[in-house]
């Protein structure tokens, strides 16, 4: 293997620059060309290909998004489009790539390689946190650590007009990331995909903090409660306004909502990831030096852990009961 490419997929996480600076420079180092593809997979069709140098990463550790862009490709989603994709960059002289995103890169990720035989290493990055066979993906600490500061200062605003506060929170399906901020924050009640709490079950809690002298509240609520987002994102519908409406109905008292939305996914990523993506980034490029194909680099007790593309989609990370349950009890 001498020449390698890299591209970011699907929606960004803060991280996934130091993990292009990882890639790059450990690629670099280990005698190897690495070459720049912009867009995505877009960008395997469309021949954005650039060689990238040491200082093509300098600077970037710091900066939240992706340097190399991301987009959608419809193109690619086909066999055809896949096979234009593995032509390019069987012209550009690319070995191998190291493509850095979520299960939706991954999957196609693994069609590329089933398909056209193009060797893959993979970066879980996604602040959902979704993606099996690793602790934490690139993107969730620092999402988590940006829900929480919004919090505190809605917080502020709830303590002063005595209200009650729903605030949706990102994650899809899951509510990795609800679970974990609301835990953090201090929410009252958490409402996510694993375990949907009851208007009854949450306007209890309520009543009984107001009877003990509790003016305010915060409910978290992750995106997955409502709307189907495997069939279509766009038909997706906000659960936490009809969820407001139903609280400020049964307990009598001035509810507010609050969608997180985009905010999550952007800023400067926190020092847990950057290192983890460092970390991750440098593997993907050790892994595919060392003939390993259809694979995802991962991180499991902080121990650098590496499994097949396969078995990462096919088991679903678990939720932590025993921080859901602890959430519960500290917030009565």
């Amino acid at each position: 293997m001498k020449r390698i490419g890299v591209l970011t997929s699907g929606g960004d996480a803060p991280g996934m620059n130091a993990a292009i600076r990882a890639v790059v420079r450990n690629g670099i180092y280990k005698k190897l060309e690495v070459m720049g593809i912009r867009h995505g997979f877009l960008g395997t069709i469309k021949n954005t290909y650039h060689k990238m140098v040491r200082g093509s990463v300098a600077d970037i550790i710091h900066r939240g998004g992706t340097v190399l862009q991301t987009a959608r490709c419809d193109e690619f989603l086909s066999p055809a489009g896949r096979a234009q994709a593995a032509e390019n960059i069987r012209k550009a002289g690319i070995d191998g790539l190291v493509i850095i995103g979520g299960d939706g890169s991954m999957r196609g990720a693994q069609l590329l390689e089933q398909e056209q035989d193009i060797p893959v290493a993979c970066v879980p990055a996604t602040i959902d946190n979704d993606v099996g066979r690793t602790d934490f993906c690139i993107g969730f600490d620092t999402a988590m650590n940006t829900v929480i500061d919004a919090v505190n200062k809605i917080r502020d605003t709830a303590t002063s007009h005595e209200r009650i506060f729903v605030v949706e929170v990102m994650g899809r399906q899951r509510g990795f990331l609800t679970l974990h901020a609301g835990l953090a924050a201090g929410a009252e009640s958490i409402v996510i995909p694993e375990r949907p709490l009851s208007i009854d079950d949450i306007c209890k809690k309520l009543e009984h903090g107001f009877k003990r002298g509790k003016k305010h509240s915060i409910i978290m609520v992750a995106e997955g409660v409502g709307g189907d987002f495997q069939v279509n994102r766009d038909l997706y519908q906000s659960k936490a306004f009809s969820l407001a409406e139903d609280i400020s109905r049964q307990v009598g008292r001035e509810t507010r909502v609050i969608i997180l939305g985009h905010l999550q996914r952007g800023g400067n990523p926190s020092a847990r990831d950057r290192i983890l993506a460092s970390r991750m980034g440098a593997h993907a490029v050790d892994l595919l030096l060392a003939g390993e194909k259809s694979v995802m680099s991962g991180v499991v007790h902080e121990q650098l852990v590496h499994t097949s593309i396969e078995l990462a989609l096919a088991e679903e990370p678990a939720l932590n009961k025993e921080m859901l349950e602890l959430a519960h009890i500290l917030s009565l």
